[in-house]
């Protein structure tokens, strides 16, 4: 994926007339870091996985913060990563998959999955499912005590070591493969994009390169690189950013709202960006420059939407350029509807 390479392909979702300029704004976006060059050749997984041994954690709840919610995540037999709702005896798992998804949240930006009965949810998904791209597991139960999930300060890593130190074991299934037919992109109108683009033959690896553009302190940043467990375990442990706007908003006018009065989001487990610098301390430095929303975007919420594809695990190329969830979950469902996922056999 060559940075002077066009980003945009055939348009699928959203307006083509703002595409050129977006594009042009993309390719002049230097990257902060590149990491392809030091991408280890991709080991080829040939059979499912899951893990040996349940594990618990624990944390404050994401939007009820004085309540304290859990997790276990446990082997399953079953194909696919599945939500079980402890606390709603009667109600069937609900699956990691397109198909499931109710929302990508208003007040707070999230992915919401559900399953049957309205009640049956599970908020804030993107941070438990953006795993199964990032640590090779492939079939996994995760007993939930209440439909909202966790808070941890250092984003998803308390996750990755949980599931680390379960184990793995075989599940004597071969690991599907998938890709895209041709190079599609959807635009969100805003100057933003997404592109996906086929994986080379003989190459099973996922690639990324991630842009954002902010006016805040974030700023520019940009990043390169292609998956595989230890860069997934570094950008895990960005944490959610906000505009000190938007804390602002939720300190005053938000306490009308109870998604928002409850929020268990702090100084410590939220990266707040003001105009000009942060409120707090902004960490995954490279080069005296902090990459930490970059490495949030990339790993915790654009990962997360490709988990949602359940077909197989997917491999190719993308390109993120001031995208989020609605445009990432838009452009999975568009995947679906067009019929554009084509297996695609590991050499």
């Amino acid at each position: 994926m060559n940075d002077d390479s066009n980003p945009i392909g055939r348009v699928i979702s959203g307006p083509a007339a703002p595409l050129e300029r977006a594009a042009a704004a993309w390719r002049d976006q230097p990257v902060d870091w590149d990491r392809m060059a030091e991408a280890k050749p991709y080991a080829v997984r040939r059979e499912q996985t899951t893990i040996e041994r349940p594990v618990t954690v624990r944390g404050r709840g994401t939007f009820f913060g004085k309540s304290i919610r859990t997790l276990t995540f446990c082997p399953t037999d079953a194909e696919g990563w599945w939500f079980e709702r402890t606390d709603l005896p009667d109600s069937l798992p609900v699956r990691c998959s397109i198909r499931n998804v109710w929302t990508t949240g208003s007040i707070v930006s999230n992915i919401v999955l559900r399953s049957g009965s309205p009640h049956n949810y599970i908020r804030m998904a993107e941070h438990m499912i953006a795993l199964r791209m990032g640590l090779g597991i492939d079939n996994l139960r995760i007993r939930i005590d209440s439909g909202d999930p966790p808070l941890f300060d250092r984003g998803s890593k308390e996750l990755v070591e949980a599931l680390d130190s379960a184990g793995r074991r075989r599940a004597g299934r071969p690991v599907p493969y998938v890709t895209v037919r041709e190079k599609v992109t959807v635009s969100n109108g805003h100057g933003g994009f997404l592109t996906l683009v086929p994986a080379e033959a003989g190459n099973p690896s996922l690639e990324l390169d991630v842009a954002l553009a902010f006016r805040t302190a974030i700023g520019q940043q940009r990043i390169r690189f292609a998956v595989d467990p230890a860069t997934f375990a570094y950008g895990a442990t960005a944490r959610t950013n906000a505009s000190a706007g938007t804390v602002l908003f939720c300190r005053t006018l938000g306490w009308m709202f109870a998604d928002v009065r409850n929020l268990g989001y702090t100084f410590e487990n939220l990266l707040v960006a003001g105009r000009f610098r942060y409120w707090n301390r902004a960490l995954l430095e490279h080069d005296g420059k902090s990459l930490e929303a970059a490495w949030h975007r990339a790993c915790l919420d654009l990962l997360a939407a490709i988990a949602l594809i359940d077909d197989g695990l997917f491999v190719g190329k993308i390109v993120s350029y001031k995208s989020g969830h609605g445009l990432d979950v838009e452009m999975v469902r568009r995947l679906y509807q067009e019929s554009l996922l084509t297996p695609f056999t590991p050499a």
